[in-house]
This record gives C-alpha cells, sequence and structure tokens, in this order.
C-alpha cells in the first residue's frame, strides 16, 4: 500500500486555502445543503478523499471559510477604526469599510451572514473570529457615549448601527434597491442620521440639538 507523502507546513496551508476558495463560493452560491465534499473535489480536480487529509467534513469546512471571512471584515473594520480619533468619525469610517466589503466580497458577507449559521461554541475560532467582528463597532459607540457625543445604551446604539448598515447591504445583495438608487447615494443617509443623534460637544447648543457636521 503507497503511503501519502509528508506535506510541508506551507502545502498544508496553500491546499487548504485553495478548499476555502471554491467552498466559499459553492457555499454562497449553492447555499449549504447543495455543497458537498464531492463538489468542491470536482472543482478541485482532486480525489474524493483528498479534503480529509486536511478537514474532518464538510461541517469544518464551512466554519473554517466563515471563520477566514470573519477574520477579513474584522481586519478591515480595525483598521477603519484605526485611522479616525474622533468617535464620531470613526463610526464614519466603520460604516465605510463595511460597505467596501460587502461589496468587494459578496461570497463572504453572504456566508457570515446570509446562511444558516452552525453554533460558533464548536468552532472556537470562529466564535473568536465573530467577537473581533463585532469589537470595532462597540468600541467606537462606547468611546461616543464616554465623550457624550452620543447619549443612550451603547449596546442598544451600536446594534442599531449594525442594522442599519446590515439592512442596506443586504438590499443591495438581494438587487432589491430600486428607483435607481445606489449603495453609495444610500450609504449617505445612514451617515447623517448617525450625526444627527449625536449630542453637542462642549455645552454647544441644548442637548436636543444636533451636532453640526464636520
Amino acid at each position: 500500500m503507497i503511503m501519502p507523502r509528508t506535506l510541508s507546513d506551507e502545502e498544508v496551508r496553500a491546499f487548504r486555502h485553495r478548499i476555502r476558495q471554491v467552498a466559499e463560493r459553492q457555499f454562497a452560491e449553492l447555499g449549504y445543503a447543495q455543497v458537498s465534499l464531492r463538489t468542491i473535489t470536482d472543482e478541485l480536480g482532486c480525489s474524493r478523499m483528498t479534503p480529509y487529509r486536511y478537514f474532518k467534513d464538510k461541517d469544518e469546512i464551512f466554519a473554517d471559510v466563515r471563520t477566514a471571512a470573519y477574520d477579513r471584515f474584522a481586519t478591515a473594520q480595525e483598521r477603519a477604526a484605526s485611522d479616525q480619533e474622533h468617535p464620531l468619525d470613526r463610526l464614519d469610517a466603520l460604516r465605510q469599510a463595511y460597505l467596501a466589503f460587502a461589496i468587494e466580497q459578496p461570497h463572504a458577507y453572504r456566508l457570515m451572514f446570509g446562511l444558516s449559521q452552525p453554533d460558533p461554541n464548536l468552532h472556537p475560532a470562529l466564535r473568536d473570529a465573530e467577537a473581533r467582528a463585532w469589537a470595532p463597532i462597540q468600541q467606537s459607540v462606547q468611546a461616543a457615549v464616554d465623550a457624550s457625543l452620543l447619549d443612550g445604551d451603547p449596546s442598544l446604539i451600536a446594534h442599531a448601527f449594525w442594522i442599519s448598515v446590515h439592512g442596506l447591504v443586504s438590499l443591495h445583495l438581494a438587487g432589491k434597491l430600486v428607483y435607481g438608487a445606489s449603495i453609495e447615494d444610500l450609504s449617505e443617509p445612514l451617515r447623517l442620521q448617525m450625526r444627527r443623534g449625536a449630542r453637542p460637544q462642549d455645552g454647544a447648543g441644548s442637548k436636543d440639538q444636533p451636532r453640526k457636521d464636520r
């Protein structure tokens, strides 16, 4: 019996990446139920048993591609937040980075939010990646509340921010934006809505007056 040769770490990483690329597209386009190790290996041009050298089963592949998507999304969010000092400018940058990621990587976005999700507690790396992706929004809203720029429960405000941007992205990806509106055009009202909810700095004006856009 011929035993498979031992693969180097670089070869393992490279082939796992190939599997992840094919699986991400197939899951996003076909849905979880229509993807199998056979559909993945047929596209890769390898034997049916090859993926078992890298993953336990389809569920593990699905968790892995979702983890990778969340990690890329988190990196984009972290970079956007790190470029801005003012909390409201940080939220503007996060909104722009969020939209850009969804437009540039629609398959990854659908995997993150559009398909039935496995229990992240069964996949610690996925759970950690989800938490990492959420952190920049939560931390930026908290900073705005701490600076008296936003008023309310930070968790509720952060979720409202997320819901509004996710809703716009979902309509865009579903092709449901009508009357010639683009995702870029409609992102501006989201920015203004957040700014209108901001409180004035340094006691300038009453609490009910919006902070002027900078």
